[in-house]
């Protein structure tokens, strides 16, 4: 259940997941990588973090067990 991060790639934007080396996938838009890390996020629960050209988070998503309301 690792976090997916969509990052920049040479070849456009990728989507990767935490503490993994290579690329799950590569996408030549960042709204396809986006799409295919929510569908993995979702799928194991986990956060999808969205990182802009710069590389700093500009996005975060939650897909797993938060609780609600959130604690203080």
């Amino acid at each position: 259940m690792a976090d997916q991060h969509v990052t920049r790639h040479p070849n456009g934007w990728q989507v990767k997941g935490a503490g993994n080396s290579k690329a799950t996938s590569v996408h030549s838009t960042q709204k396809d990588a986006i799409d295919a890390a929510k569908s993995i996020a979702k799928n194991q629960g986990s956060e999808l973090f969205v990182h802009g050209t710069n590389g700093k988070i500009r996005e975060r998503n939650s897909y797993g067990n938060d609780p609600y309301p959130p604690k203080g």
